[in-house]
């Protein structure tokens, strides 16, 4: 079921008997066709256990289902969104830049403590970036919002990437991440002028980065 790009902001899907999508709420402008929206309170795919860890993090994002048979457009607040295809691998995107995807792919929550250990903590508090993120595993597509249009950055055990981690949309691929810090004397009395956070992601994968740092 993948997604068409109809412009930078707005995409379509197909869907036909069977099949099944999920969208963030209010996420859907148009549609064509026999299709219905229904809440879903038990955090998509990933059932109670995927919807208990997002709330516990105040974290929960609510979504729709979508079945029937026709065409919808999704987009939501004039943000850039990307369309990430998935062959097996997992995707790792916080919950609120979900815009829509395949209900074939199987929706999770990772606690970021496991990657990185204490850093992955320190990284939600400092950053604003929720202690949990969603995963989604498995073959289909993803819709992903962004600031400003994404540029997809690959990430290999010879080249790891830094990212200012505001500028951080997703990733996918075995990938580990941890929180650096830049901070020098300069930063110290006020007079720095580099970013005092890095986000360092090492291993096969790729990471999704958006052009502005605001958060959606």
């Amino acid at each position: 079921m993948p997604f068409t790009a109809l412009n930078s902001r707005m995409v379509e899907a197909r869907i036909g008997p069977g099949q099944r999508m999920f969208s963030q709420r209010g996420a859907m402008l148009a549609y064509r066709g026999e299709v219905s929206f229904t809440p879903n309170i038990q955090g998509g795919q990933g059932g109670v256990g995927s919807m208990l860890g997002r709330r516990i993090a105040g974290e929960a994002t609510p979504l729709m289902t979508v079945e029937g048979s026709g065409t919808i457009m999704f987009g939501h607040g004039g943000h850039h969104v990307q369309v990430v295809d998935l062959t097996g691998e997992t995707l790792y995107v916080e919950a609120d830049r979900l815009l829509a995807f395949d209900g074939s792919l199987q929706q999770g929550t990772m606690f970021m403590g496991s990657q990185g250990g204490v850093m992955g903590m320190v990284r939600g508090q400092v950053t604003g970036q929720g202690l949990f993120t969603t995963t989604l595993k498995g073959v289909g597509s993803a819709a992903v919002m962004a600031h400003g249009g994404v540029i997809e950055l690959p990430i290999t055990p010879q080249h790891p990437v830094h990212v200012d981690p505001q500028a951080y949309v997703a990733h996918r691929g075995d990938v580990r991440n941890k929180l650096s810090t830049a901070l020098g004397w300069r930063d110290m009395v006020g007079r720095g002028s580099g970013e005092a956070f890095q986000l360092e992601l090492s291993g096969q994968g790729t990471v999704y980065v958006q052009a502005s740092e605001e958060k959606l």
